[in-house]
């Protein structure tokens, strides 16, 4: 049995120990220490990383009361120095902290209940009962979370019996029925919690809800406290900051800034549309009068897979003919024709596509894929060859 140092305070961070007992898995070494305060993972909350010795630890579990730390290594000797990850310890209290206090407001709040919590290395979620929740919600909710940090209430845990539990207004019946310990924010709420969590709300710094979607016909919200929060308010702060500099224009216009953009890209864009049109005509009629025999080929090493697939629906409608182009930027083969000619065109590139190269299509039209540039231009040159053979043998049996 593992002495856990993190329920008398989740504040320590370094200890002297024993190694009690040592386990090699497949997944790695595991060891066992006389005290710990290396949380585990569990509740919702991941488990501790940090140093004993000189070995790293990469994960904590627990089992049958006693805790188990993954190391890269085995320690020198037996008694060894220990060392927690406090900047991810830390982390981890306000995240735990700021969803009690959330859930706790979501309740009181919106009336509704938290169904789940995820804390993980990116954002933390909780989903509650609830269907839907408007941006004026979520913004109204995120202040009077807001308010309640600002109060300051401490948070402290400590044990209880199920009979002294049951007389506690618990946000949740508790999940083991022998000794039960209590998470309470000071006039908010008692919750039986197994976690690490600061001393009070003003520790959590501030809770930002980023957004909330539907999940399951219930609502999950989106949130970053303490650090991270911080950190997400920089990272926005700095996108701002670079999209003034380029558009030259102050925050406080820059939704209108933006605005004028993209009307000036959107006329832009016919304008090239156009270009792109007109440029495809005179293309088309040159490639057309270039043919050989019944095969129009050509190699673009600056046109797009889609480019060609406009090129070529253009040129079968002017001509009955075959079209093989190549995209070079792509990697990419296209073959085309009024499907009325044997073989059909997503037929042809079945047939002739070797392992990892891909495609397929429709009788008038298919494209190949290829990894190299190399593979792609050995298809290409053949598809051409192929098909100028089948239209001197088409036309010399109409002759």
């Amino acid at each position: 049995m593992t002495q856990k140092l993190y329920y008398s305070s989740a504040y320590i961070r370094e200890w002297s120990t024993e190694i009690t007992n040592t386990v090699e898995r497949e997944d790695g070494i595991y060891i066992a220490l006389e005290e710990s305060a290396f949380y585990p993972e569990g509740g919702g909350q991941p488990s501790d990383y940090g140093w004993i010795g000189n070995a790293k630890v990469l994960g904590v579990q627990s089992e049958k009361g006693q805790l188990l730390h993954q190391v890269d290594q085995l320690p020198a000797g037996g008694d060894v120095n220990c060392r927690l990850d406090w900047h991810r310890r830390f982390d981890h209290m306000q995240h735990h902290s700021a969803q009690h206090l959330l859930s706790a407001v979501c309740l009181q709040e919106l009336s509704a209940s938290t169904l789940s919590f995820h804390l993980g290395q990116d954002y933390c979620t909780i989903d509650i009962e609830r269907s839907q929740l408007s941006q004026q919600e979520l913004r109204d909710l995120e202040l009077a979370v807001q308010q309640e940090i600002y109060e300051n209430h401490s948070i402290k845990s400590y044990w209880v019996s199920l009979e002294q539990a049951e007389a506690l207004p618990v946000v949740k019946p508790p999940a083991v029925t022998g000794d039960i310990r209590i998470v309470e924010i000071e006039g908010i709420e008692y919750n039986p919690c197994g976690g690490t969590h600061v001393s009070a709300t003003g520790e959590i710094g501030m809770i930002k809800l980023l957004k909330c979607e539907k999940q399951k016909g219930h609502t999950r919200i989106y949130f970053k406290s303490g650090y991270r929060a911080l950190q997400e308010f920089n990272q926005s702060a700095d996108i701002l900051a670079k999209l003034s500099v380029r558009f030259h224009a102050p925050k406080e216009e820059m939704m209108n800034r933006v605005a004028k953009w993209e009307q000036e890209q959107r006329q832009l864009l016919v304008q090239v549309q156009a270009l792109k049109a007109e440029n495809d005509a005179y293309l088309g009629e040159r490639l057309l009068a270039q043919r050989d025999g019944g095969v129009v080929h050509s190699s673009f090493a600056d046109r797009s897979l889609k480019d060609l697939q406009s090129l070529a629906l253009r040129m079968i409608q002017q001509e009955d003919v075959v079209i093989v182009l190549k995209s070079d930027p792509d990697l990419k083969v296209l073959i085309a024709h009024r499907g009325d000619q044997h073989p059909g065109c997503g037929a042809y590139v079945k047939q002739q596509l070797h392992s990892g190269a891909k495609g397929g299509g429709s009788d008038s039209m298919a494209q190949a894929s290829f990894t190299t540039a190399e593979d792609a231009n050995v298809f290409y040159k053949a598809a051409v060859k192929a098909f100028a053979s089948l239209t001197r043998q088409d036309a010399a049996e109409q002759a």
